[in-house]
């Protein structure tokens, strides 16, 4: 009879979780594997045999939380008017991110912009998966804001992928600031500012 193997002791689709959490929370340099398997509770051995090294245990949390984004910011920009919505995601990051239910959630900024910070331009492989993410991004407002010209909602000045650009460099930009800067106020007041720039006229 052939023999399967032993199974793995521990939920690998909770441990990516849990990991994701750790390095968000961390960052990849400061979060050692002895980290890793103190929060996710396996052995080494297993962790190793589940998601190969620390770096590719990195990636694989990465490409979670880019999917997810990508899942709820699709939901998020799915109904009209758009702007309304655009403007509460750009003030408040952790709704986008899915960090408002985590300790210190809205402090942990954008994991894709924490490993652009951190692991960029040295590394190909990350550097490739963050740029495919923020194209996504791109690509779904784009469809938003195309939708929103069309009901007469945004100016048509500009194309929708130019704004939808420009929407990635704001959501970037307060995820970052927010961290250091968290006056809600001037936040808000710089967002609004952009948002105006937006509506029709």
């Amino acid at each position: 009879m052939t023999r399967t193997g032993r199974p793995r002791a521990f939920d690998t689709d909770q441990a990516l979780a849990r990991a994701r959490d750790l390095f968000w929370s961390q960052g990849y340099g400061a979060t050692s594997i002895q980290n890793l398997v103190d929060e996710l509770k396996v052995q080494r051995g297993s962790l190793y045999a589940a998601f190969g090294d620390k770096r590719g245990l990195y990636l694989q949390a990465v490409a979670l939380y880019a999917e997810q984004n990508r899942q709820r910011l699709q939901a998020l920009v799915a109904t009209d008017p758009v702007l309304p919505t655009i403007r509460q995601m750009l003030l408040d990051p952790a709704a986008l991110t899915g960090a408002a239910g985590l300790a210190g959630g809205g402090r942990r900024g954008c994991l894709l912009g924490n490993t652009t910070a951190e692991l960029l331009p040295d590394d190909t492989t990350a550097r490739e998966l963050v740029a495919a993410a923020y194209h996504t991004t791109v690509e779904i407002l784009t469809a938003a804001l195309e939708r929103a010209q069309s009901a007469g909602e945004v100016t048509t000045d500009t194309t929708p992928q130019a704004q939808a650009q420009l929407l990635l460099l704001l959501f970037q930009g307060a995820a970052l600031v927010g961290r250091a800067q968290p006056d809600h106020d001037q936040l808000a007041a710089g967002i609004d500012a952009a948002i105006d720039a937006l509506r029709a006229r």
